[in-house]
């Protein structure tokens, strides 16, 4: 490690960190230091970055805007990548969209309905980045990015840039091959529809009104924790199993939408690692229906 700080430090790499406290990055503000945080300012940092953890063997987890993950409290071992503005870029050519990585999937989606462009309503709602959604196949309201998406560009942990093409990410419900094959998307390539920018404006305050008086949004969270079984959703389940303000430490169980854990001011991911074993255990005895976790768990327990 030494070696690649000695490097950092010529300052072509973008900002870097030393054992850098997580838990601010993340939307549930939980999580213990990363041994370096490196947060390129551009494309080419961000792939020269890649390439010098790849020299050194430096194991590397990628961060967006910290939603939809629970960092350990011991932290992460290696690298975390935080691409920050290094990837925050958009234009429209036509009904196509082109997004980089970094760049709001929720602010994409407003974006696009000035353009009177529809296919993206369903992001409305999806914290997290273009790279993120592309990553989980996000969706909501009967939609998910791989209907929309065209290709991405991919950033390889060789520091080589691929296209994939739809196909290739072999997705399904919340899946894609990156979850097993690790790459950056650097920029995705969308295939929107015009539409009439009334009711997508209209459409997405009424998506916007909805989670507004369903979600605890007002609350540190990460969104959905369980992935809907098939046949069933996970919040119906949870909540009828009597687990809404069931609480462990700090963690909670949302009294507004039982799919959602909020930290009320200290939680550990030790807390929401307990409370999310527990929902499972219940819902499964009650039920015996196994609640599958959405939200991605990294680093040293």
């Amino acid at each position: 490690m030494q070696q690649v700080i000695t490097q950092l430090q010529s300052g072509t790499f973008g900002q870097y960190y030393l054992n850098e406290p997580l838990a601010p990055h993340t939307t549930w503000k939980i999580g213990g230091p990363a041994d370096l945080l490196l947060v390129p300012q551009t494309k080419e940092q961000l792939i020269d970055a890649v390439k010098l953890l790849h020299q050194y063997e430096i194991p590397w987890t990628i961060l967006g805007r910290g939603s939809n993950l629970l960092i350990a409290d011991k932290g992460i071992r290696g690298a975390v990548i935080k691409l920050g503005s290094a990837l925050e870029t958009l234009r429209f050519e036509g009904d196509v969209a082109y997004a980089g990585g970094s760049y709001s999937f929720i602010k994409f989606s407003v974006m696009a309905g000035k353009e009177g462009l529809t296919g993206l309503e369903f992001a409305g709602g999806i914290p997290g980045t273009v790279g993120g959604a592309v990553y989980m196949n996000a969706g909501a309201h009967g939609s998910d990015v791989s209907r929309i998406l065209i290709r991405a560009e991919v950033l390889l942990p060789t520091g080589e840039l691929v296209y994939m093409q739809q196909a290739d990410f072999e997705y399904a419900y919340r899946h894609s091959i990156l979850q097993k094959q690790p790459g950056i998307v650097t920029e995705a390539v969308f295939q929107l529809q015009f539409g009439d920018r009334e009711e997508i404006v209209g459409a997405m305050a009424s998506y916007k009104e909805r989670r507004l008086r369903t979600q605890p949004l007002q609350l540190a969270c990460a969104g959905s924790v369980f992935r809907n079984p098939e046949g069933h959703f996970a919040a119906k389940l949870i909540e009828e199993a009597g687990l809404k303000g069931h609480k462990v430490g700090g963690a909670e169980v949302s009294l507004l939408h039982a799919n959602f854990i909020v930290n009320t001011g200290q939680a550990t991911a030790h807390d929401v690692l307990t409370l999310i074993e527990q929902v499972q255990r219940i819902v499964f005895d009650t039920y015996g229906v196994k609640l599958v976790p959405e939200v991605l768990m990294v680093g040293e327990r």
